[in-house]
């Protein structure tokens, strides 16, 4: 682990692991980055900077809770950019964390080589999900032996009827896999999930979806936007419609993926974002 300081002092830490040409690495949630672990072999092609956002992790407690917000988190990027010495980098942000990657781009375009946002958060956009798409993609899991229960569950959220318990229920449609590994992986989530840091993330301000589409539209650098096929999170049509922001982005739809892609089927997703990170 490495740290650096940001703007207003707050030291931020920062994981390493593999070698070759960095790229940085964004959580989401908003968490730590443990959870993202080598990004599926990934690090075996490319040096991995995962990035512990501030008040997560071992990123220390800003005195301002105000500066978890999204829109603030660009300026941690761009000071872990200072300090690593990179004039461009990669970039790739899972789920939330494609958030302030996407913000960041819009922001710095000149900084950025290449963006992969992996099964993405489209909140800094404004791309509405509709319930029944989210329920269209969980029904491809009507032959797991979970799925009445889980089913039931997220009908009940897209009513409106949302328990702290419905949302435990509907974990399975996250992964690919229902196994002994992702029911680990859901369970050290959770433990580190800070409501806190959650909150204030999609603070009032956080987004400005017409001017960050705007920002996008004349983002000339490549982008790669991976969807898994069974993530009701972030459905392909979903992943699709955020690609055609950009002028020059690809779209990877990885077959029987969650929301982890990396962990359903790790040699597939390492080999799809090194090709295009190379």
């Amino acid at each position: 682990m490495s740290t650096f300081s940001a703007y207003d002092g707050t030291e931020l830490a920062y994981h390493v692991l593999g070698n070759g040409r960095p790229v940085v690495c964004l959580p989401g949630g908003p968490t730590d980055s443990a959870y993202l672990g080598d990004l599926g072999g990934l690090a075996a092609h490319r040096r991995l900077i995962r990035l512990d956002l501030r008040g997560t992790g071992r990123s220390a407690t800003p005195d301002d809770a105000a500066s978890y917000r999204c829109d603030r988190l660009v300026a941690d990027v761009e000071a872990l950019r200072e300090h690593l010495g990179l004039d461009r980098m990669d970039l790739l942000g899972h789920c939330a964390g494609a958030n302030p990657a996407v913000l960041y781009a819009s922001r710095h375009p000149e900084r950025v080589e290449r963006l992969a946002l992996i099964t993405p958060s489209v909140r800094a956009v404004g791309i509405p999900i509709s319930g029944a798409l989210r329920l269209d993609t969980a029904r491809l899991r009507r032959d797991e032996p979970w799925f009445p229960a889980a089913f039931a569950a997220l009908e009940a959220i897209v009513a409106g009827q949302a328990t702290d318990d419905r949302w435990q229920a509907i974990a399975p449609f996250s992964h690919g896999r229902w196994d002994a590994a992702a029911r680990a992986h859901q369970a050290a989530a959770d433990e580190r999930m800070n409501s806190e840091v959650v909150a204030a993330f999609g603070a009032e301000g956080a987004f400005d979806p017409d001017a960050t589409r705007a920002a996008l539209a004349r983002f000339d650098s490549p982008v790669l936007l991976l969807a898994g096929e069974v993530d009701p999170g972030a459905p392909p049509a979903t992943v699709a419609e955020f690609a055609g922001l950009f002028p020059h982005a690809e779209l990877v739809v990885q077959p029987g993926a969650g929301h982890h892609p990396w962990l359903d089927d790790a040699e597939r997703f390492a080999a799809a974002v090194a090709v295009f990170l190379s």
